[in-house]
């Protein structure tokens, strides 16, 4: 969800010295808005650990190929605060923009949650979460 963290997430885990792949940015979504599978193919084939982030419908295509699928979730109202006030991305400023994302909450979460084996509350430092993060790939053989 827009505002949860992830891009802050991602570059705490970079900092850290771990590849990250936001696929919202760099071509990896088709026009259609799926990723580029032979794109994602082809990175998950490598022998690096790589933490991958983003949102597409075919997603669950790839969730074989990743050790773990995290899930950061928050309230709505938490999104909507953290995108008004957010400098680094305009999305999330307009009504319009924000009722899409209370509608993503309301369609989307539940079915990102089905396919998630963590759940970690948005909410909490980043340096936390990254912790947890850091801990799931350090225990993956």
């Amino acid at each position: 969800m827009s505002g949860v963290g992830k891009s802050t997430l991602l570059d705490e885990l970079s900092r850290r010295g771990y590849e990250t792949v936001d696929t919202d940015y760099g071509g990896w979504h088709r026009p259609d808005g799926t990723w580029d599978e032979r794109r994602m193919g082809a990175l998950l084939d490598r022998p690096a650990t790589v933490v991958v982030s983003g949102t597409a419908e075919n997603q669950g295509r790839f969730y074989d190929r990743f050790h773990h699928v995290v899930l950061l979730s928050a309230p709505l109202a938490v999104l909507i605060e953290r995108v008004v006030g957010r400098s680094n991305n305009p999305y999330g400023k307009t009504a319009e923009q924000q009722a899409d994302i209370e509608s993503y909450v309301r369609e989307v979460e539940p079915l990102l949650r089905r396919g998630a084996t963590v759940t970690l509350d948005g909410r909490r430092p980043v340096g936390e979460l990254a912790d947890v993060v850091e801990q799931l790939i350090i225990a993956t053989p």
